[in-house]
Formats: structure tokens, sequence, C-alpha cells
């Protein structure tokens, strides 16, 4: 399956919320959800979307998982495979392995606006973990991991502007930032209680229970 390339605001108009795919634009009057709430290829007059079943709701919380980290369908089921592999609770480990993804922490700590940005950061480079260059988006991050820029990247357009602005983003509590240093360390692994999401984890296990 090719990765989706149209554009963000349809997957958000598909299932009906904000997931925050195009950064700063999402708090803006020009999000298009705020202005166009019907599913793509309804009409705009349709006053309600479609009822759905059971099992349709369960696979839209699972698209809003998907679309959210930006994943496809098989490297989600990977994801969720190790998530029912570890002990505890599936839901709760599926939320952990999700935010560990080193792009998702590059977004997190404020050096891109949106996850797609964050990905694209990491994979042309410009992100260290432990001093070495790190370009895979989903590599999972460990207490003790420190992150920083490539030496090279800092002399970059981009890094001048978000070297000013991170900082100001309310960094997890399982991740710290020095902003002075701009050097970011993963302090303990996340909680499920650590991570705000819009989709619901128990409805994502059920779904690839049946």
């Amino acid at each position: 399956m090719a990765r989706y390339t149209g554009a963000a605001c349809r997957l958000c108009r598909r299932v009906g919320d904000k997931l925050m795919l195009k950064g700063d634009r999402c708090y803006t009057s020009k999000c298009t959800l705020e202005r166009r709430s019907v599913p793509p290829g309804y009409i705009a007059t349709a006053k309600r979307r479609p009822r759905k079943s059971e099992r349709g709701l369960q696979l839209l919380e699972k698209q809003k998982a998907r679309y959210t980290y930006g994943l496809l369908e098989r490297q989600f089921r990977k994801v969720f495979a190790e998530a029912e592999r570890l002990p505890g609770i599936t839901g709760d480990n599926l939320l952990i392995l999700l935010e560990r993804r080193l792009d998702n922490v590059v977004y997190r700590l404020g050096f891109a606006s949106s996850r797609a940005q964050a990905r694209q950061i990491v994979r042309h480079g410009h992100i260290l973990v432990n001093g070495r260059k790190t370009n895979i988006p989903s590599y999972l991050v460990r207490p003790g991991d420190v992150i920083t820029w490539r030496e090279s990247s800092k002399r970059s357009e981009y890094y001048k502007i978000i070297s000013q602005t991170a900082g100001d983003v309310a960094v997890p509590g399982w991740l710290s930032f020095d902003k002075q240093k701009f050097m970011a360390k993963v302090v303990s692994m996340p909680t499920a209680e650590d991570i705000q999401v819009k989709f619901d984890t128990k409805s994502i296990v059920e779904y690839y229970s049946r």
C-alpha cells in the first residue's frame, strides 16, 4: 500500500475530527474541517454523517490513530502486534510504542509543526541520537537517549527559525529539553496517562481482535 499523498485535511473530514495534521493551520479559521465538516464524497448540504455500525466505529478509531501518527496499515498492524506481545494492557502498550517513535519525539519537542514534517526532518538525516545520525522515523527512543541536531544542519535557515521557537511548546514530562544547548533527553518511558490522543485504544484492540 502506497503512502497517502493527498490533502491532509481530507483525512480529518473523513474521521470527523481534528487530527492536527497541518500544524498551526489547524488552530486557525483556515482549517478545512471548520468550513466543511461532511466526509469527502458527501454533499455540503448533508446535515449529518451516516450512522456507523459497531465495527465501523472501531475502524474509525483505528483510522484516527493511523492518520494521527502517519502510518501505513501494514506498519500500524506491526506496531499493534508488538503491543500484543508486550506484558500489560495492549491499548496502553500501543500508545507508548507510537509515542516512542523518533518522528513523534521530534514533533513533541517542537522541532516540527506536524508529525509529517518531523518525519521528513528525520529522513533527511538532520537528527542525531546519542551522537549518531538516525534517519529512521520508526526508531524507538529509550530512557537515556540524547537527541540533538547534526552540526551541518544547524547552518540551515530552518534551524535558525526553530532555534528561536523550540522550547515554547509544552514538552511531555518523559522528555527534557535544554534550549541553551538545544539538546533533548529521554528521561523515562512514557505512560498512557502522559499521552493525550483523540482516539480510543480499546476500540482499536477490539477491531483487531475479530
